[in-house]
């Protein structure tokens, strides 16, 4: 499609081109447009979304540009129209010299997916030079001998334009003695010549003056003139001849200066000084100048300058041959330039994706390149590559484009950036190399959960602690970084013997440190556990967890506890010893516990006063109290011992017991003491009366007892057939297991004084038996009687039965 318009005005008609858009074709993202050289900025060229069927809004999102071309600058691509406009005027002689097609290449590119659109743009040519003659006047000099038909070699005038608007014909004016004629040569350049019609003499005529014109085919058409004077000489009637009328050569590019392209040879029939023959090029380009040089004495052809196959792949040149009598003659040498493997591969980084994500899936594309080679053939083959080594890897796209992509799982805690060099090579030879370094960084994600130093801990604390109080520090780390990396910590909801683990402690969300919420009791609770989870404050978060273990050690905060003899507010408990009793007789034992542990709760037992000091000793590990003489009958009836108990512990803690004794052979001997000092009946009634309700009490708690055990027995009976008539596995019953609060096991067989604990001591159990031998007297003040409790083997009080 074009479009073509002419404006008149008074004077005449002048007509350019306003606009002209040639569409040609759209297959496989190519696009063709024709426009008019000369366009000012601005100017529209095509609306490419239209063409190719794309929303402009794709042109955007896919960040569309013109990412190469030869002559990418001439032209801009408007992603808001969707249009490409004329970015710098195009001369299309500059560009394209005396091209009959004149075109270049642009690209554009598409990202997310890619997308190459390779737009060629044909610049047509307008009339816009008119034809120019090398020289404006010119001299001749003519032999008044030339024969008609010799030939006289004009220069021939330039005319940039191409096509109809290139220079189509020549005229001569006058006609008289020459005629022009006009050749084609194979390069499609028109050259001129005068030719003698008819012989000139140079006694009627010595100058003659002719004007040629030369006329272009444009509207309207422009015309050159040059104005030709004519001197007739005498004699030289012949001309040089060039033994070819086209030579042809190649040479290779960067050939150094002096290198021998071709040699071209003419020859003349005259003889002495008319015959010699001169060379020298004719009607030079800006561009070939200073490019060759030739031997005007043997027309050998060198390079002179610089040869680069990238900017000229040929090279036509004129060769005139003029002898000294003004003859010419000419030809043509075309030099084809050989391309040598002189580039290296130009790297060029479009699109880049940095930092890149860790989790980012395989085949994630990270950059794009552009690699082009401006050599032709093989050498301009270019191969990319990066070392196996590497994560990430290079593949062909389209055309010259590469992209870098992932090909290994990405890990910012192993590798948190890399230097990915990528180097392109031409297939020439040799071959040529460059290479391009991306510093590429890994971005994290939240896929490392904290980790504790340790799984579990055990922290020991001293009971008795100061509520507040810290007590040990838990650390986590987390491998992620920055947010992803920010520890906090949390207890996890959990009971400790029905109470909720915050009752407690506590834990610092921001430093981990653990406090005691309140002061802990050794003798209430010995140890818990908690659970603390540190979170991290990536999206999701992720959270790993610890247990810590809490020991509660023991202090030495409970005095020793006595638990025999028993001291009763109103009654008073004494032991009998026979006035017989020998060296080493056990009057009573001492028996006391502590609810403390360790060596807070290991007791001593020492003698604090007494009557008769040289009478009794106490056992200082057992409480065993024992004669050290044999009792005589001079020993005071009644014995008063006062026994203290004390622990280990730092600083040590005691309590006393008062031990009551009376030397005595039989009860009535005691009695009767007693009745001496007593004058109050009431009182004696009212022992009476509490002595008699005592033996109720026990005997009805005899009964109770004897009641419950046959209880416990008939019920494991039955427990126990229920068991042996199942499948289930018997699992045997053990006792309570039980310790000797003193811890000697010193005793004879004969003294059962057994205490029997739990592992809490402060509801444990305890029962004492007297000696099976002895008496125990129960006296109350206030009576003057006095209740004998006998004790033997098979009494209520026998342990052994009671355990069965």
């Amino acid at each position: 499609m074009g479009i073509r318009k002419i404006i008149s005005t008074g004077n005449g008609k002048i007509r350019f081109w306003i606009i002209f858009l040639w569409f040609s074709y759209v297959t496989h993202g190519q696009m063709r447009y024709s426009i008019p050289e000369e366009m000012v900025k601005g100017s529209v060229i095509g609306n490419i979304a239209a063409d190719l069927g794309i929303d402009v809004k794709r042109l955007k999102s896919g960040r569309a540009r013109i990412v190469a071309g030869d002559s990418s600058r001439y032209v801009e691509l408007n992603t808001d129209k969707g249009i490409l406009v004329v970015n710098e005027r195009i001369d299309r002689e500059t560009l394209c010299k005396k091209t009959n097609l004149c075109s270049f290449n642009v690209e554009i590119i598409l990202e997310n997916p890619i997308q190459l659109i390779e737009t060629t743009i044909e610049i047509t040519d307008v009339n816009d030079h008119a034809p120019k003659f090398p020289n404006e006047e010119i001299n001749f000099e003519i032999s008044e001998s030339a024969l008609t038909g010799a030939r006289f070699m004009l220069d021939s005038a330039y005319d940039p334009d191409v096509g109809i608007n290139t220079i189509q014909s020549y005229s001569l004016k006058p006609t008289d003695n020459f005629a022009l004629k006009q050749e084609s040569r194979p390069d499609g350049t028109i050259y001129i010549e005068m030719i003698l019609q008819s012989l000139v003499d140079r006694e009627k005529q010595e100058d003659l003056i002719l004007t040629v014109t030369a006329v272009d085919g444009g509207h309207p058409p422009m015309s050159g003139v040059m104005k030709i004077n004519v001197k007739v000489l005498d004699v030289n009637d012949n001309a040089p001849v060039f033994t070819k009328k086209l030579y042809r050569a190649t040479v290779l590019e960067n050939s150094i200066k002096g290198t021998l392209v071709t040699t071209v040879s003419a020859s003349d029939l005259d003889k002495g000084v008319n015959g010699e023959v001169t060379y020298s090029f004719r009607h030079m380009t800006e561009t070939d100048r200073g490019v060759f040089e030739i031997d005007e004495k043997s027309g050998d052809i060198f390079v002179r300058g610089s040869i680069d196959f990238e900017k000229d792949k040929r090279y036509e040149l004129n060769v005139e041959a003029r002898d000294h009598g003004a003859f010419t003659d000419s030809c043509a040498v075309i030099i084809d330039i050989t391309d040598v493997n002189d580039n290296i591969p130009i790297i060029t980084l479009t699109s880049f994706t940095n930092p890149v994500s860790e989790d980012a899936s395989l085949g994630t594309s990270i950059a794009v390149i552009n690699v082009k080679d401006l050599d032709s053939g093989e050498s301009g083959q270019v191969n990319c590559f990066i070392a196996e080594d590497s994560p990430f890897i290079i593949k062909w796209s389209t055309r010259n484009y590469f992209t870098v992509q992932t090909v290994k799982v990405l890990n910012r805690e192993i590798d948190s950036e890399y230097n990915v060099t990528i180097t392109a090579t031409d297939e020439g030879s040799p071959p040529q190399s460059s290479s391009k370094t991306l510093h590429i960084r890994v971005s994290d994600v939240n896929d490392n959960a904290p980790a504790f130093e340790q799984q579990s801990y055990d922290i020991r604390l001293l009971e008795n602690n100061t509520p507040g109080v810290s007590i040990f520090t838990v650390k986590a780390n987390d491998a992620d970084c920055c947010q992803n990396a920010r520890v906090s910590y949390l207890l996890e909801d959990s009971e400790v013997n029905g109470v909720p683990a915050s009752y407690l402690v506590s834990v610092n969300a921001e430093s981990g440190v653990i406090h005691a919420v309140h002061s802990f009791d050794y003798e209430k609770l010995r140890e818990f556990q908690v659970k603390v989870r540190a979170q991290d404050a990536g999206s999701p978060p992720l959270s790993g967890n610890a247990t810590v273990r809490i020991i509660i050690q023991d202090q030495n905060d409970n005095a020793p506890q006595i638990l025999y003899p028993v001291q009763t507010g109103g009654s008073l408990v004494a032991e009998m010893v026979p006035r017989s009793a020998d060296v080493g007789y056990l009057v009573t034992k001492v028996v006391a516990v502590d609810v403390d542990s360790g060596q807070n709760a290991w007791l001593s037992y020492k003698l604090q006063k007494a009557t008769d000091r040289a009478l009794f000793e106490v056992g200082s590990q057992n409480g065993e109290i024992r004669t050290i003489r044999p009792v005589s009958d001079k020993d005071a009836m009644k014995q008063r011992l006062t026994v203290i108990v004390e622990d280990n512990g730092q600083p040590s803690r005691s309590a006393t017991v008062n031990v009551n004794v009376m030397v005595a052979d039989s009860f009535p001997e005691v009695l009767s003491e007693f009745s001496d000092n007593t004058n109050d009946k009431d009182y004696n009634d009212n022992l009476t009366f509490y002595l008699v309700l005592a033996l109720t009490v026990v005997s009805f708690l005899f009964i109770l007892s004897l009641v419950v055990i046959i209880s416990v027995k008939i019920y494991r009976w039955r427990q126990s057939r229920i068991f042996y008539q199942s499948n289930l596995p018997v699992i045997p019953y053990y006792p309570t297991l039980y310790s000797d609060a003193g811890g000697t096991g010193t005793l004879h067989n004969m003294h059962n004084y057994e205490v029997y604990m739990t592992a809490d001591s402060r509801k444990s159990d305890c029962k004492f038996v007297r000696p099976n031998s002895q008496n125990i007297l129960i006296v109350d003040p206030k009576s003057a009687e006095t209740m004998e409790c006998l004790g033997n083997e098979k009494s209520m009080f026998d342990e052994r039965e009671l355990v069965s």
